[in-house]
This record gives C-alpha cells, structure tokens and sequence, in this order.
C-alpha cells in the first residue's frame, strides 16, 4: 500500500479510499473550523518552497501519507520524495521537497508530520529488533496492539523495518489465547471446536503458559504454539520437547519480551521460529522529522 506517483495516482493494489480518509479524518481533527493563525498572518494566494528534514537517523516509513495530506489541501502541491519507504537515513537527511500553497503547507504540516513520525518511529524501532536476532532462525512479527483505525499503516511500517506481520485481524488466523481455553474448557476442547469449525487451509495455534499445556495442544493437533510469557529456560525446555516430538510445529515466543536487544537475542537463542512483539506499535518512539521552509518567492497570484 502507500504508493502515490507524481502525478497523483495510485498504483493497482493499494487502497485510495480508506488512506484517504484517514487523512481527511486526522485533518478535520486539527483542522476543526478553520487554521485561524494561518489564515490571519498569510495572505490567500501566496505560495512557498520546503523540505522534510530528519533531526534522528533511522528507517523511513510514511513518505506517502504525507504527500497525501498536503495534497489534501493542495491538489497542485508539488512533492518530490528523495528516499523511499524503508530506507536508513542519517540525522540532517532531507526527506522530501514540497512546492505549493503557503497555507496549505501550514495547515497540513502537523498531520502529515505526524503520519511520518509515527511510521518511521514503528519502521525504526522494527529495524533494530531484527537486528538484535541477526544470526538467528527466529523472525519477529507485530501483534494486534495497534493504534485503532491505524493498523494497516502502523503494520505497513513494521515492513519497512524489516520485520513481518502476525494477523492482520480477527478473520485471518485462528489463535486459541487463555481466555479462549477457559471459556472452551480446556485446550483440547477449543482445538478440537477450532478444528470442526474452519477450513483445513486455516492452521490453529495456540497460547500455552505451561509445559502441560504444550503437551495438550501439541496431542491435540495444533499446527503452531506460542510460548506465552516464560523465562529463557522455560522456552528452552519446551522448544526442546516440541522439537522431539513434533518437529513440524511452528513455535513463537511472545509476552513481557519488549524491544530490549539483549532480551531479544536471549529469547532467540532459544530456537524459537518467531517473536511476537507488541511493543513494535504499542511503544515506539515517534521519529523526529521536520518542515522548513525556504526564504518566501512572491506574493499572490
């Protein structure tokens, strides 16, 4: 998704009607009634030269959200992205040059900074958690702790940095968590209910916070187990075990791991297929970018 041309169109596969209203939600949000001190200090008509500048090095992601927003005020808008999504930048990189409507370059500033911070923020810190498994058969994938109404776009950033994504929602994976087995009556009830119930395309896994539960689900014909919330021992013994007695299982660790490089490799020596990391969304730092405008070229026109 994300990919707008320089002439304003959108490449077959991407969504231009929900990003769009994504941005017309976060502009009316700002925006309310009107930009009263853009409106009162800049005369209509005039137009301006800026670029987006990094303050921080680390991984783009958003460029064309942002082109979006301006564009939202200005269809004329010129906007000439110099990195693409997923690049590493260093501190003082320009990112992208814009020509255009002053007060649309004003108003919009806010909100399309914030898509791109918050993108390349999620991208970054993706970035480094894959960097701390280097070396290692475990990959790491996001979960469904996403900011509401941003998923695609926090999951698209996940990408960029390198990492891959866990389901997408509700509809796209079956994963039995505890509260499914206690309301199920046990992990073999749920999985055996989970088994009745979907397609055999549809693999099930489940959350297990026991060796007996491993044991259980792996009896029950589970095709993936995740190993919720154990120490480096723990996950050890029961990567072992699962590994003896049924080596075709895919296993994740995930739960109270975070984005600590050391943690991380500590979990992926273990001999985990994947981690899960909510942190990935739900605490990356927001990347710092900036809108400059160069000295004022005319008045109105």
């Amino acid at each position: 998704m994300l990919k707008l041309d320089e002439k304003n169109r959108w490449t077959p596969g991407f969504d231009p009607i929900f990003d769009r209203e994504l941005v017309r939600r976060a502009l009316v949000e700002d925006v309310g009634r009107g930009d009263v001190t853009t409106e009162a200090t800049i005369p209509a008509g005039t137009r301006s030269k800026a670029r987006i500048v990094t303050r921080e090095a680390g991984i783009i992601a958003g460029l064309p959200m942002a082109a979006l927003t301006f564009r939202s005020l200005d269809t004329m808008m010129m906007f000439e992205a110099l990195v693409a999504d997923g690049a590493q930048v260093a501190a003082g990189t320009t990112l992208a040059r814009l020509q255009g409507e002053t007060r649309a370059l004003l108003t919009a500033e806010r909100t399309a900074l914030n898509f791109l911070g918050r993108l390349s923020g999620i991208a970054s810190l993706s970035a480094r958690c894959v960097a701390a498994v280097a070396g290692t058969q475990a990959v790491v994938v996001d979960t469904r702790k996403t900011t509401p109404g941003l998923r695609t776009l926090e999951k698209y950033a996940v990408r960029m940095g390198g990492a891959r994504n866990h389901r997408a929602g509700l509809d796209d994976g079956i994963l039995i968590k505890d509260n499914h087995i206690a309301a199920s009556g046990g992990v073999r009830a749920a999985v055996e209910r989970a088994r009745d119930h979907t397609s055999h395309l549809l693999r099930i896994e489940v959350e297990c916070d026991t060796a007996e539960q491993v044991r259980e689900a792996v009896a029950a014909g589970a095709d993936v187990i995740l190993l919720d919330n154990m120490s480096h021992d723990q996950l050890r013994a029961n990567v072992a075990w699962i590994r003896e007695h049924a080596p075709r299982i895919v296993i994740e660790a995930s739960g109270n791991i975070g984005a600590d490089p050391g943690r991380l490799a500590a979990v992926a020596a273990t001999g985990v297929d994947l981690i899960s990391l909510g942190a990935l969304t739900h605490s990356a730092p927001n990347f710092d970018v900036s809108l400059e405008f160069e000295p004022a070229t005319g008045a109105s026109r």
